[in-house]
């Protein structure tokens, strides 16, 4: 009933976001279409025409900021989805990720809304390409680590070879690094692309 009401909850936000989203959009279009000039002539100050030129700032900190709360909601609910089955280590890694993504995509869609047309078209791919190549490294280490934590290959305290290491234990798994200790007590934080692709020997499971 917990995992429903979580899941629930979370698709709740997210819908409630996207009508607010929605109409807040809608109220600002018309306040800086027809609501300015009938200010203007209520007031009979034609300079408050001058407010038009902002409406660009301002529709681009709304979409930011309704924006990254839809992105929230929508991670929040996959980490609701995901916790129950795969643990709480590997929901907050579809979480992290999903936020990753969302903030990428968030930003190159505002920027070639702005632009409009062809020229916003390449501007978004562009600031996309340029993001996706700022974070290439860490969207690689990122997914690895998932992929680790949803395969399971092994588990925490056991006994393992990876990625040039032997006979370490395995302390701690992530999105970017599976913590092991060494026989000689050393911590070695290994990168979950040197893991994937690589063979595993599992020469001792953890009691349960």
């Amino acid at each position: 009933m917990s995992q429903t009401d979580s899941v629930g909850k979370a698709l709740g936000r997210l819908v409630i976001y996207i009508i607010v989203t929605v109409i807040i959009l809608a109220i600002i279009q018309w306040f800086f279409t027809s609501g300015v000039e009938i200010l203007a002539k209520t007031l009979e100050y034609e300079g408050i025409l001058t407010i038009k030129d902002y409406a660009v700032y301002v529709q681009i900190i709304v979409l930011f900021v309704l924006g990254w709360m839809i992105v929230n909601a929508v991670a929040s609910m996959f980490y609701a989805m995901m916790t129950p089955k795969y643990g709480a280590s590997t929901g907050a890694a579809v979480r992290s990720l999903i936020r990753i993504l969302g903030l990428g995509a968030l930003v190159a869609g505002i920027a070639g809304g702005v632009a409009g047309g062809a020229a916003g078209v390449a501007l978004g791919g562009f600031i996309g390409l340029v993001i996706g190549f700022a974070t290439q490294q860490v969207l690689g280490q990122a997914i690895a680590g998932l992929f680790i934590l949803l395969a399971r290959p092994f588990k925490i305290n056991d006994v393992v070879d990876v990625a040039g290491e032997s006979e370490v234990t395995v302390k701690d798994i992530s999105t970017l690094f599976t913590i092991v200790e060494r026989k000689d007590g050393l911590i070695v934080l290994v990168p979950s692309t040197m893991i994937i692709g690589q063979k595993i020997v599992i020469r001792k499971r953890a009691e349960k």
